[in-house]
């Protein structure tokens, strides 16, 4: 079973951080949420950081703001992710210069759509 974490989870069901947690369930994911405001997301517990999170996650999906990613994306190197994934609004020039900086290679896409799902399925 791939393992993802999802940046920006949420418990409002209006927000893309809570729509991926649920199309990452139905297609079978084992999903940890990370939001340091929520001690679960869809009755998944979630992590108030990077840091906490087990070594073995296979992909990330940032769905924060640009000036809050970029701060994280050492503690994503430091994890050794190698799928990591900016949703649309997640993305700036910035943060993928910060990311050629330190090796790692982003995906600009919607990753709900990425594994077969449709945003307004959830």
């Amino acid at each position: 079973m791939k393992k993802v974490a999802v940046l920006g989870a949420s418990n409002d069901t209006e927000k893309y951080g809570h729509k991926a947690v649920r199309a990452y369930q139905k297609q079978g994911w084992e999903v940890y949420p990370v939001n340091p405001k929520e001690s679960e997301v869809c009755s998944i517990k979630s992590f108030k950081d990077i840091d906490e999170l087990p070594d073995d996650i296979d992909r990330i999906s940032f769905y924060i703001n640009p000036k809050v990613g970029i701060t994280l994306l050492a503690k994503v190197k430091a994890k050794g992710i190698k799928e990591v994934f900016i949703n649309p609004g997640a993305e700036s020039d910035d943060l993928l210069d910060k990311a050629d900086e330190l090796g790692i290679n982003l995906t600009f896409a919607c990753s709900i759509r990425d594994i077969g799902e449709a945003p307004g399925d959830f």
